[in-house]
C-alpha cells in the first residue's frame, strides 16, 4: 500500500509458435504491459519462425514483404505510445485492457468504484420500505465511507477506476480495515461483501472484465453469544433502578428474553401485532424484518406486565408503539452500565436477549419451546445455543 507510482508502460511484439498458421507462419503478438498487469494484441500479421528476431522485434529478410511488415510493427508501436500519451495529459486512467480496448477503437467511458457504489446506493435508499430497510442502507453508507477513506489514505486519491481494481486491492482493503479501524473479523467481512455485491453488479453491466476477488476466500469466524444464567436474569429482574432511562431499557431487555423478538422487531412492535387465540391467551403475531418469516409467540405473563406497564407512554402513544424503544446504539451503551450496576460480568447487548429466550422455558417452567413459533431457523446457530445451554444447565433449571 502506499502512493500510487508513475505508470509504467512496456510494449513487446512477440512470435506465437505454438500457434502454427497453415501456411507454416507463426503469428505475431502485441503484449502491452501497465504496472505489470499485461494485455495481449494480435496485430494480425505472420512470419517465418526463422525470419523472426526477437531481440530487435523486427524481421530479419531484407525484401519488400519484411520491410512492409517492419513498418506496420513500427506503426502500431507508435499508435500504443500515442494512446498512452493521449490519457496521461487528460488524465484519465491508464492500464493494459484500456489502452487495448483504445487501439480496437472500442474505448467507453471508464467508470469509478466510488461513481458505482453510490450508485448502487442511491437505488438501495429508493427501495427502502420495499426491499430494503433504513438500516440495511445506512450499513451501505458506512461500508463506502469506509472505502473512500482506505482510497484516500492508501492511494492518496479521491476515487479508483473499477479497471485498476485487482485482488491485491481487496486484500489490503482487508488488512487495512482490522489495522487501522480496528474492525474484527466478522466486521471487516461485512465490509467486503457489501463490496463484492458491488463488483458483481459491475461485473453483469460489463463495467470491469476481471472479477477483483476471484481466488480470494474470507472465513466468517464463529461468535459464542453469551446468554444469563437463571441466578443473573433474576438480579436483573429484580433490581430497583433510581433512572427511568434504565428502567425502560432493563424492561425492554426483559421482554426481548421472553419472546426471543430482535430489537428492530421490538422496536416496530405495534398493537395490531397483538391477537387472542380461542382459548383467550395473548400473542405476538408478526414478521421478522431480518428473513421476512412470520412469528407467533405467546405473551407470557411477565412480558404482559411489561406491556401493560407502558400502555400510557406518551412517547409510545405518540409513536404508535408498545415500547418506548431507543435506538440500538443507545440501548447497548446503557446495558453495559445496567451490568455494572447489577454485578454482571458479561457483556449485554440487545442480541444477548434473544439467546436468553432460547433457555426460559426451562426457567419458567409453563412453555414447552418450539422454534417453529419464532421464525427461527434449527439450521441456525441458535439451535447451537440451545442445545449447548441443555447439556449443561438442564438439571439447574429443571
Amino acid at each position: 500500500m502506499g502512493a500510487v507510482k508513475r505508470n509504467t508502460l512496456s510494449v513487446l511484439f512477440i512470435i506465437k509458435k505454438a500457434k502454427l498458421l497453415k501456411n507454416g507462419e507463426v503469428p505475431i503478438c502485441m503484449r502491452i504491459t501497465v504496472n505489470k498487469r499485461v494485455a495481449e494484441v494480435m496485430i494480425k500479421r505472420s512470419i517465418p519462425v526463422n525470419l523472426w528476431n526477437q531481440k530487435k522485434e523486427c524481421s530479419k529478410g531484407k525484401d519488400r514483404v519484411a520491410t512492409e511488415l517492419n513498418h506496420y510493427i513500427n506503426t502500431v508501436r507508435a499508435k500504443i505510445l500515442q494512446i498512452h500519451r493521449e490519457l496521461e495529459i487528460d488524465n484519465k486512467p491508464i492500464t493494459a485492457d484500456i489502452i487495448k480496448d483504445c487501439f480496437y477503437g472500442r474505448d467507453k467511458v471508464q467508470r469509478s468504484l466510488l461513481e458505482v457504489y453510490a450508485e448502487h446506493n442511491e437505488k438501495c435508499r429508493a427501495l427502502i420500505g420495499k426491499e430494503y430497510t433504513e438500516s440495511t442502507v445506512t450499513k451501505f453508507d458506512t461500508s463506502i465511507n469506509r472505502l473512500k477513506e482506505y482510497i484516500r489514505s492508501c492511494y492518496h486519491r479521491d476515487d479508483i477506476m473499477l479497471a485498476e481494481l485487482d485482488g491485491q486491492f481487496i486484500r489490503d482493503f482487508d488488512f487495512w480495515l482490522k489495522t487501522e479501524k480496528h474492525c474484527q473479523n466478522n466486521s471487516a467481512l461485512k465490509h467486503l461483501k457489501n463490496l463484492k455485491k458491488v463488483i458483481r453488479i459491475a461485473l453483469a453491466n460489463d463495467c470491469i472484465k476481471k472479477d477483483p476477488f476471484y481466488g480470494i476466500h474470507f472465513k466468517q469466524e464463529e461468535v459464542n453469544v453469551e446468554f444469563l444464567s437463571r441466578e443473573e436474569l433474576d438480579i436483573l429482574m429484580n433490581k430497583e433502578f433510581a433512572i427511568k432511562r434504565l428502567e425502560q431499557v432493563r424492561d425492554i431487555f426483559i421482554f426481548c428474553c421472553f419472546t426471543a423478538l430482535a430489537f428492530v422487531d421490538v422496536q416496530q412492535l405495534s398493537r395490531e401485532h397483538l391477537i387472542k387465540d380461542n382459548n383467550g391467551a395473548l400473542w405476538i403475531r408478526k414478521a421478522r424484518q431480518k428473513i421476512n418469516q412470520m412469528c407467533n409467540i405467546p405473551v407470557l405473563s411477565i412480558s404482559q406486565r411489561i406491556l401493560r406497564k407502558y400502555e400510557d407512554n406518551a412517547e409510545c402513544i405518540k409513536k404508535g408503539v408498545l415500547l418506548p424503544v431507543i435506538s440500538n446504539q443507545r440501548m447497548n451503551a446503557y446495558l453495559k452500565e445496567i451490568a455494572d450496576v447489577c454485578g454482571i460480568a458479561k457483556r449485554l447487548t440487545t442480541h444477548v436477549a434473544r439467546h436468553c429466550e432460547l433457555h426460559i422455558p426451562l426457567i419458567t417452567n409453563c412453555l414447552q419451546r418450539d422454534f417453529r413459533l419464532t421464525g427461527n431457523d434449527l439450521e441456525t446457530s441458535e439451535s447451537l445455543y440451545f442445545t449447548s445451554f441443555c447439556s449443561n444447565s438442564k438439571e439447574h433449571f429443571s
